[in-house]
């Protein structure tokens, strides 16, 4: 009898600690839910936005900043100029200053809004607004980089506004987001729309656009693309944002028209969606493309010391890829690349086509170089001695001329020694000519007359000429020793 009330004691015992381990389970569960409840609201709070937002005094916010004209327009002229002198001086503190006076972001939001709330007339207002400030500003900029002096150099700011990104495509759609998303707020936050207007960087493209229309039309495409990208991409985020915050649709009392206008909002939506959409897939896919091409040629071919690779020419859309090298590829070698290259999953299905060069291995280069160099020495030995010969030759010219004349003129002095020392003297003399003339004033008696021809610099006043002349007379009878002196100018 007492073995089984021992017995009866321990299966008790056990089945409370089963109890208080279940009940222990359930304490925990529940405040695992407590905490993922307190965690829930303490990010809800954080998070929501919607609360904090002035639907009506968004809307009349936005529809202020549509319209372009007066004021609106000289200031897009002023801040297009601005961003094109530093573009053109490659200042990055310059073009951002460009930015933050630019007033190309209020059609963009009118885009995104209209088809947001289902109203047409904003839509037109904002696409005809948006498309004269874009002539204006391409106007503007043309004629800057035209006509400017110097305006054709492509700098570093200028090239970093043709190549677009995937990351121009982000920041473009975030800085959007934070944009509207300030302006919705109940007391617009400025310092994030300065901020926005810098980083999606509306104004520098169209700039690039015009240097691209007066001097390379490549570079206008692509300059081009890329403020399609920040404008589609920021008018994408504008239509998302305010439809997460349910702002109310325009409601018309024609329910035909009604309709009619929701069917064009909605078609509008899409064809501003779709396009950015697919951008951004090509952007994805070929930003792929680009970090595995990039992977390869470093860990494939640049670590590879008998491999000397000139250029390589991607194709995305062709899926292929071109490798030129300096010097002979062998056989084995592009079997090996070829391989390789399949061990990278974004260019795995790209045909790789390698272009060597047979007949400039690396050894026949350094031939030919020390070839050249020898040749190099040979001709500058050519050249030192043929300049060696010319300066006697004129040494030789000078001395003869200085007898010719010393044997015709007796004891007179030269003219190379008279028309030197004539210029040493007068430095302002430009042109200096020197003759003997036979004369008679009876027609008898035979005369000799010294005639000197001069030109004296332009810019000298007539007064200083009469001076200088009669100076230079007086020094050509002392040294003539004649006062029969004509001079002619």
């Amino acid at each position: 009898m007492e073995e089984s009330k021992f017995n009866f004691s321990e299966e008790e015992e056990a089945n409370q600690k089963e109890q208080n381990v279940e009940q222990s389970k359930e304490n925990v569960k529940k405040d695992a839910q407590g905490l993922y409840a307190s965690i829930s609201k303490f990010l809800s709070e954080l998070l929501d936005f919607r609360d904090d937002t002035d639907r009506a005094a968004t809307i009349e916010a936005i529809k202020n900043d549509i319209p372009f004209k007066g004021a609106t327009a000289w200031i897009l002229v002023c801040s297009i100029f601005v961003a094109s002198i530093g573009l053109n001086a490659d200042s990055t503190a310059v073009v951002i200053g460009a930015m933050l006076i630019s007033p190309l972001m209020g059609p963009i939001l009118g885009v995104g809004l209209s088809i947001a709330i289902n109203d047409i007339d904003t839509l037109k207002k904002s696409m005809i607004n948006l498309a004269t400030m874009i002539v204006l500003s391409l106007l503007a900029a043309f004629l800057f980089f035209k006509f400017f002096p110097t305006a054709d150099i492509m700098t570093n700011e200028l090239f970093g506004r043709t190549k677009p990104d995937v990351r121009d495509v982000l920041i473009a759609f975030f800085g959007g987001a934070a944009l509207i998303i300030a302006r919705t707020k109940k007391g617009t936050i400025a310092s994030v729309i300065f901020g926005v207007a810098i980083a999606t960087a509306l104004m520098p493209p169209l700039c690039t656009a015009g240097y691209g229309l007066a001097h390379n039309w490549d570079y206008f495409i692509g300059a081009m693309y890329l403020f399609t990208i920040n404008t589609i991409f920021i008018a994408l985020a504008t239509f998302l944002v305010l439809k997460i915050l349910r702002f109310p649709m325009l409601r018309y009392a024609n329910s035909k028209k009604r309709k009619r206008i929701a069917r064009l909002a909605s078609i509008t939506a899409i064809l501003v969606m779709a396009p950015a959409i697919w951008t951004f897939v090509k952007f994805i896919q070929q930003s792929g493309f680009e970090s595995d091409y990039n992977n390869f040629l470093k860990t494939e071919v640049e670590s590879n010391n008998e491999l000397w690779l000139q250029k390589g020419t991607p194709a995305w859309e062709e899926k292929s890829i071109t490798l030129y090298f300096n010097g002979e590829v062998t056989e084995a070698t592009i079997a090996d690349l070829t391989n390789e290259i399949k061990n990278y999953e974004k260019i795995k299905d790209f045909t790789l086509n390698i272009k060597g060069n047979k007949n400039r291995s690396f050894d026949k280069i350094s031939e030919a170089y020390d070839r050249a160099i020898k040749d190099l020495d040979n001709k500058d030995n050519i050249i030192a001695g043929l300049q060696k010969q010319i300066t006697e030759l004129q040494e030789n010219i000078t001395n003869l001329n200085q007898q010719v004349e010393a044997n015709s003129n007796g004891n007179e002095m030269s003219f190379t020694n008279l028309s030197r020392d004539a210029k040493v003297r007068f430095k302002d003399l430009e042109y200096f000519g020197y003759s003997k003339m036979l004369s008679s004033k009876d027609f008898i008696n035979i005369d000799t007359i010294s005639v000197v021809n001069l030109k004296w610099n332009k810019n000298l006043p007539d007064s200083t000429k009469l001076k200088k002349e009669k100076d230079l007379k007086s020094w050509l009878i002392k040294e003539l020793k004649t006062d029969s002196i004509l001079i002619l100018k």
